[in-house]
């Protein structure tokens, strides 16, 4: 008897638990067709990194969508969420997606990431000390969100006594964008939300043009390129990635990370004791279980990927989750191994769109896992199971309960 293997990333089990169904779709081949989700699956490593370098796959897939498969009143009522969207990086395309990213990268130079060092590990300690005495927290709530909200909020000059309205629009906005079982109430949460982040940013711009900021606001308002600038439209659009992306990516990172390491004790020691891990732990950690399962391309000319023929219009889902553990490229792939060399995971994406905040999430996570194991070394899982977001893109947990046990 053949049992078929569940390709819905959406269903509960494999919300939960990816990779064991990623593992035998994978053995199957690099590629192939999904009927849960009506597009492509690109599975293994080789396959996806081809993907990601052929311009006949497209990242515009949002105008698409707007254009061709709504209805008119559809389109009526998602106007608003769509032109907030299409100047969203991510959902652009050379040489607009060029264009986008040679303004803003000027906020994201290594020298400016840097010398946030202190701020960050100022935060940590704040961020800990408010737990010190409070035995079980949930991780993901206590530690793992206000971290990086913080960290995005006060580069962008927003206050922290706003940062709980992130959370709020943030929940609305990640189904929306992520996908997921995405309702009628959902959608119009999603784009409140979207809108409420939207005029929120919009009414600190104008003190960013004048020069008044001295932070990643001011820095993306006053940004040039020969004579080039961005519109207030892509300022308001950018600032809502970043604060989206920005604090979700590395909240992700850093619960799905302290997960792992709480989950395999020996490599916890080894994080604990050698500091000459640090870096090759998060890469490990992104490569392992990192915050990004699925990137989304639609076919644009006719290609031919892993054996199988893709089709004009039709959807791709680039699976980082399965190629981080594809044995042609990694050994043992289901080992997590901290001192793993070389490690080339597309955790972060490749070529033309890697992330362009990798890091700063790399600097906060590492920062974040490494002084929240040394002020709680008895930390341990406190039950039930974690809560994972049902969502297609990301991954990430909403709730990790943990015991922090005595604190150092």
């Amino acid at each position: 008897m053949i049992t078929r293997v569940d390709d819905n990333l959406l269903s509960p089990a494999n919300v939960a638990d990816p990779y064991p169904a990623l593992a035998q779709l994978l053995a199957e081949g690099p590629v192939r067709w999904s009927n849960a989700h009506e597009a492509w699956m690109v599975l293994g490593h080789a396959s996806l990194i081809q993907a990601l370098r052929d311009g006949s796959l497209s990242s515009d897939r949002v105008m698409p969508v707007f254009e061709t498969q709504l209805s008119p009143e559809a389109r009526q009522q998602r106007a608003p969420t769509f032109e907030v969207l299409r100047h969203w990086m991510v959902f652009n395309d050379p040489p607009n997606h060029t264009r986008l990213r040679a303004l803003v990268s000027r906020a994201f130079t290594p020298r400016s990431i840097e010398r946030l060092t202190p701020r960050i590990e100022q935060i940590v300690a704040d961020t800990l000390d408010e737990l010190q005495d409070r035995g079980t927290v949930d991780l993901i709530r206590d530690f793992a969100f206000p971290i990086p909200a913080i960290v995005i909020a006060e580069l962008l000059g927003v206050p922290v006594a706003d940062r709980d309205l992130f959370k709020d629009w943030s929940d609305c906005i990640m189904t929306l964008v992520f996908g997921g079982s995405t309702t009628v109430d959902r959608r119009e949460r999603g784009q409140d939300g979207l809108l409420e982040l939207g005029a929120y940013l919009r009414s600190r711009v104008a003190d960013a043009r004048s020069g008044r900021a001295d932070n990643m606001l001011g820095m993306l308002a006053t940004a040039q390129d020969g004579d080039d600038t961005l519109t207030e439209d892509e300022i308001v659009a950018t600032c809502t990635l970043l604060l989206f992306a920005g604090h979700e990516t590395t909240t992700n990172l850093i619960g799905n990370g302290a997960r792992a390491l709480l989950e395999h004790p020996a490599e916890l020691v080894r994080f604990r004791t050698d500091p000459g891990v640090a870096r090759t732990a998060i890469e490990e950690i992104l490569r392992f279980d990192g915050p990004s399962k699925v990137e989304v391309r639609r076919v644009v000319r006719p290609v031919s990927l892993g054996g199988c023929e893709l089709r004009e219009g039709q959807q791709v889902l680039l699976l980082q989750a399965a190629a981080n553990r594809d044995p042609d490229q990694f050994d043992n792939p289901t080992l997590f191994d901290l001192t793993r060399y070389p490690n080339r995971h597309v955790g972060f994406g490749f070529g033309l769109h890697h992330c362009l905040g990798a890091s700063l999430a790399r600097l906060e996570g590492a920062i974040a896992l490494r002084r929240l194991f040394e002020r709680f070394p008895a930390l341990a899982p406190a039950g039930p199971d974690p809560t994972w977001h049902p969502v297609l893109i990301s991954r990430g947990m909403s709730s990790y309960r943990v015991n922090l046990g005595h604190p150092r």
